[in-house]
């Protein structure tokens, strides 16, 4: 039941709260919240690949889709009642350019949990539920994160005022979007009637592939370019950095999928390995110029914040990219690698869950911006 306040003259002045005082607790909760979500996800599908066998892994990772599934269910319902009950907040965020952005963490959400219901969800809930939730989830993915690849850059270009020195690898986030369902939707693709079916899906993966992949390629620079004439980012956004390993790892899984899905295409295979290879010898080059960079932070009195996820599901999109290419090349060398990544992804989800339990109990995560510390940031929303 709704609140209330008491107007004079008793009950008949009874008149419920305003919408913006309704559920408190959910009017700064931004699309940023997805990551969890995100990567939990990718904590369960990435080791559902490993090339070692670990007894009892499958399960955990079962357990850990699972978590995801009800977190999804969970901010879902709680982001629809930020948009009913706080709608100035709302499009506060869209014209914010730093958390604008983060719209398309919601689409591989989607994603990453309806992947996971076919890779382990299954085992629980049946193959025939599993491919109808992937089918649901997928679509809905892929439609939200065409919709943000092409909204997020359109706001930045006439609403939002950001500068050069303004690049982040934030901006990457709602482009990669369509790389995930392209990544994934080769998963679809033995549930499909052969011929028509089939192909017009794995078209649709490739066109998803190199539609971000171009726009990645516009921005990366950006970044980079950024980082060398500018310096490090604020403290507090330094995690952020690690979200460059997405693009990378990603294409590196999207590629091997569609060898997977195509066995009958000659050299598939190797062609995943030719490209999957050196982009992963980059993504390495990024992890560890990141990792130094988050030393550095850490060092300079960098605490707990939402962005601690991005050390979650970039570095999973490489673990999965590794897996890919051990499968296609038989190197116990990319194998090796992939344990060792993944020890590392779950090292680093078990930090930013504790965390953020930590501060949703203590509603520091969940409080106004105002009222904590908040890193300086130099990009304004434009008014005409």
């Amino acid at each position: 039941m709704a609140r209330t306040l008491a107007q004079p003259g008793g009950a008949e002045g009874v008149r419920p709260l305003p919408r913006a005082r309704r559920f408190p607790a959910v009017r700064h909760l931004g699309p940023n919240w997805y990551a969890a979500v995100m990567g939990t996800a990718m904590a369960a599908n990435a080791g559902a690949g490993l090339p070692v066998h670990v007894p009892g892994l499958r399960t955990v990772c079962t357990a850990l889709w699972a978590l995801s599934l009800v977190l999804l269910a969970g901010l879902l319902t709680a982001r629809a009642l930020h948009w009913t009950h706080h709608r100035d907040q709302a499009r506060a965020h869209l014209l914010d350019p730093a958390v604008a952005p983060f719209y398309g963490c919601l689409a591989m959400a989607l994603l990453s949990v309806g992947g996971g219901s076919l890779l382990v969800g299954r085992d629980w809930i049946g193959t025939g539920a599993a491919v109808a939730l992937d089918a649901v989830l997928f679509t809905a993915g892929t439609v939200t994160g065409l919709a943000a690849a092409v909204a997020v850059p359109y706001l930045m270009v006439v609403r939002h005022r950001v500068g050069a020195g303004d690049a982040s690898p934030v901006w990457l986030l709602p482009v990669v979007a369509p790389m995930v369902a392209a990544a994934l939707g080769p998963l679809l693709v033995p549930y499909l009637p052969a011929g028509q079916a089939r192909a017009t899906l794995l078209v649709l993966c490739h066109a998803l592939f190199g539609l971000s992949l171009l726009a990645v390629l516009l921005m990366l620079p950006l970044v980079f370019g950024r980082l060398l004439t500018a310096g490090p980012p604020p403290v507090a956004l330094t995690p952020a950095l690690l979200l460059v390993l997405g693009p990378l790892g990603q294409s590196t899984t999207a590629v091997n999928a569609f060898a997977d899905a195509a066995p009958g295409v000659p050299y598939a295979g190797r062609l995943a390995a030719l490209y999957g290879v050196p982009v992963m010898g980059f993504a390495l080059l990024w992890l560890l110029l990141a990792g130094a960079l988050v030393a550095r932070a850490r060092r300079r009195g960098m605490r707990f914040g939402m962005t601690w996820w991005a050390f979650t599901f970039p570095v999973g999109t490489c673990v999965t990219g590794l897996e890919g290419l051990a499968r296609h090349t038989g190197l116990a060398t990319l194998s090796g690698a992939a344990v060792v990544l993944y020890a590392v992804l779950v090292a680093a989800w078990a930090v930013a869950a504790w965390g953020t339990v930590r501060g949703v109990l203590s509603g520091t995560l969940l409080a106004a911006p105002g009222s904590a510390p908040r890193a300086p940031r130099r990009a304004t929303a434009r008014t005409t």
